[in-house]
């Protein structure tokens, strides 16, 4: 019983400290600089590990695929299942768990570090809102970040995918993209990509939270980092059960 006591009360806490971090966003002043920077620490740092999970990713589903449509005689439809497959499902889904593992990490130890070091009482003491430029701006840089990667990841999928296919049949690079544009709407693309938004929230309000709210010293660092990727990840996977449901809800043939 303590246990679900002590799991709600955690999920009640991040909730009142989430959506006190986006009324947050829209009333002045507003912390521009610090912002880009969290923009450049979590999106462009974590692009390079992004892209060449995309690659390796494209080119295991291709070698995995490929195989088992090509008993069936429907090799040519591999293409079309890579971008089926990375658009709406495996994009976002992997790309929010690689930054929730990076970024998330990150945050929650930076915070930490903060909090043990009272880097954050010394801005408060100097009439800083800790709370609006540390925390405000790392969650409002993953909302912001987590769509544009997880187009790089997309992508960067159906290239490996184009490399993998072209070692194998040598089929053209034209002819590729469009088979795997076939039968892709916007309602694959735009729907899936938009809700990484949600997994951007979940990620930098559990980080921002246990970063910020920690109190148990040194050995808080570690604790914070490591609950802020753990519970991230478990989030963002329960998550994406309820925003799937929703997508096929409003986009019930589009979608499929």
């Amino acid at each position: 019983m303590k246990i679900i006591t002590g799991f709600f009360s955690l999920i009640g806490n991040l909730s009142c400290f989430g959506l006190r971090a986006l009324a947050a966003v829209f009333v002045p002043p507003y912390e521009w600089q610090y912002f880009v920077l969290q923009i450049e620490a979590i999106g462009w740092q974590s692009l390079p590990l992004i892209s060449a999970a995309g690659l390796a990713l494209g080119v295991v589903m291709t070698l995995h695929t490929r195989s088992s449509l090509v008993s069936f005689g429907a090799g040519a439809w591999a293409p079309n299942l890579q971008s089926q497959s990375f658009f709406n499902e495996l994009g976002p889904l992997v790309s929010g768990l690689l930054v929730a593992g990076r970024a998330g990490a990150g945050i929650g130890a930076e915070l930490a570090n903060m909090r043990v070091t009272e880097q954050i009482d010394a801005l408060e003491v100097l009439s800083f809102d800790s709370f609006r430029l540390l925390c405000v701006t790392r969650i409002l840089a993953c909302i912001i970040v987590l769509p544009l990667l997880t187009v790089f990841m997309d992508f960067a999928g159906l290239l490996g995918g184009f490399f993998s296919e072209y070692m194998i049949s040598r089929m053209s690079f034209q002819h590729y993209v469009a088979s795997a544009f076939s039968s892709l709407g916007w309602a694959n693309f735009i729907p899936p990509t938009l809700k990484t938004c949600v997994f951007g929230f979940i990620i930098g309000t559990v980080s921002c939270y246990f970063g910020y709210t920690t109190n148990e010293g040194s050995d808080g660092v570690r604790r914070a980092a490591t609950n802020s990727v753990v519970l991230s990840s478990l989030l963002i996977i329960l998550s994406d059960v309820v925003l799937v449901k929703l997508i096929f809800f409003f986009f019930p043939g589009d979608a499929m």
